[in-house]
């Protein structure tokens, strides 16, 4: 058995029934001939071959106890278990295969296996293939399960070498010579990670506190608990509500040029606006403006740190008290200039504990009252996950879109992942769906508070 690391085991200990902890994509492939050959051929491809270590982990055993705090390596994939064939109900269209997805999302993934799962669905009306992937998030977080799922895919469409995301050709290991190691090197090896957590945690305090002071003198930098209280930030259920929409990336980039401003400033300047719009159809905007948290990666430029979680985050207003589209631009980019600022004066161990601390109150959603009676550390979740922007193909079947469908929990009902591919902009929306009613109207805000940014500039 190996220890986790605190970033891996913290999901394994805040899931329930009601807060599955994985994350999840929906990709929309253009086949090259019959889709029903296809579909077939991903399903042999799939269910075919080796399987690298990291799909082979799964919690030890007993899982309520030893599941939380170690890994064991299955030795044997039952690979009928974890990839699905699915063919949706006429007449086939996007709707039947969200609500797929939606029920789908809203289940917990084994803890007696390893925690992962890839549907191939058929029966799209006008001839895609549809793979739901969904993989818990304690193995990877947004960013490495994207360029999992890129790495299987190639930029030439006459390639016919197309394999699973897991095959071990994929991965890049590491040279050596060394055998497995030894009892004695076990303990040793268990001894030291112990000794380096421990200190890690002593060090922990001393950094919060630093981090925590230097917010405070940041004058305009967002910090926990200061968020207004909406109807996202409540207790929320186990079943789940999916949407998503394609935006063209160089209508947003033109945009973003127009102002001066980041592609991700647009991102967020089209969340605000729609959740405005929303909330006010729902007669529920609140006077102050909505926080979101926006997850960092502490992966820099040109490194390749592995599959694992390696994130942090930063706070962003939102501006929904703004009515003119560009009042609500000009305070998220100065909300997101200083939370970046502020990131790049920490160290990574600074930078991990400014996370956990902002994302702490979560882990006290499930207790009875905590959530109605403490005021929310953010309002929602919105990810922007860097993809590609060539063009990709799995055995001459043409990526039409990747749309990601991430987590939510007690406290914070409704999350929004982008990622790009190609020439588009991929918005996936999450949402409890008890808590979060008419989430597909989200998407016409969407498109909306585009068109007024255009507009405005």
């Amino acid at each position: 058995m190996a220890l986790m690391p605190v970033t891996e085991s913290m999901f394994l200990i805040a899931e329930s029934r009601e807060h599955p902890m994985h994350v999840g994509s929906l990709q929309l492939f253009v086949p090259p001939g019959d889709p029903h050959d296809f579909a077939e051929e991903v399903h042999t491809k799939f269910t075919d071959g080796e399987v690298h270590e990291l799909f082979r982990k799964r919690p030890g055993r007993p899982v309520n106890v030893m599941g939380n705090l170690t890994w064991s390596r299955e030795p044997d994939i039952d690979f009928e278990y974890h990839v699905r064939r699915t063919v949706l109900p006429s007449p086939g269209r996007i709707r039947e295969l969200f609500q797929f997805l939606s029920l789908n999302h809203s289940t917990p993934l084994d803890r007696y296996r390893p925690m992962w799962e890839v549907h191939i669905v058929e029966g799209l009306a006008d001839g895609r293939i549809a793979l739901y992937t969904k993989v818990h998030h304690s193995l990877v977080d947004g960013v490495s399960a994207l360029k999992l799922t890129l790495n299987a895919l190639s930029a030439d469409p006459d390639d016919r070498n197309g394999v699973a995301a897991w095959d071990p050709s994929l991965f890049r290991e590491k040279k050596t010579t060394r055998g497995a190691p030894s009892a004695l090197e076990r303990i040793t090896g268990g001894l030291t990670l112990g000794r380096t957590l421990a200190a890690d945690l002593v060090d922990f305090l001393p950094t919060a506190t630093r981090i925590g002071l230097r917010a405070m003198r940041n004058e305009g930098a967002q910090l926990p608990l200061r968020a207004p209280r909406t109807m996202f930030n409540v207790p929320i259920g186990g079943a789940r509500r999916f949407a998503a929409e394609s935006w063209s990336l160089e209508r947003m980039t033109k945009v973003a040029k127009a102002r001066g401003v980041t592609l991700n400033d647009i991102v967020l300047a089209m969340c605000s606006g729609a959740l405005r719009s929303y909330l006010i159809d729902q007669e529920a905007l609140p006077e102050s403006p909505l926080i979101a948290m926006v997850p960092v990666s502490l992966r820099k430029p040109g490194e390749d740190k592995g599959p694992g979680n390696s994130i942090s985050v930063i706070l962003c207003n939102l501006g929904t008290h703004e009515s003119d589209p560009l009042a609500r631009l000009d305070a998220i980019t100065d909300s997101t200039v200083k939370g970046k600022n502020m990131m790049r004066e920490l160290n990574t161990l600074e930078s991990l504990a400014i996370g956990a601390v902002t994302m702490a109150p979560l882990l006290f959603g499930p207790v009875p009252g905590f959530v109605n009676y403490t005021p929310p550390p953010f309002n929602v979740i919105i990810s922007n996950v860097p993809g590609t922007s060539e063009e990709r193909y799995w055995n001459g079947a043409k990526l039409d879109g990747i749309y990601p469908a991430s987590i939510v929990c007690d406290g914070m009902a409704l999350n929004i992942t982008v990622a790009s591919n190609g020439d588009s902009v991929n918005f996936g929306l999450i949402c409890c769906r008890r808590s979060v009613p008419h989430l597909q109207r989200m998407l016409t805000h969407l498109e909306n508070a585009l068109e007024e940014l255009e507009k405005a500039l």
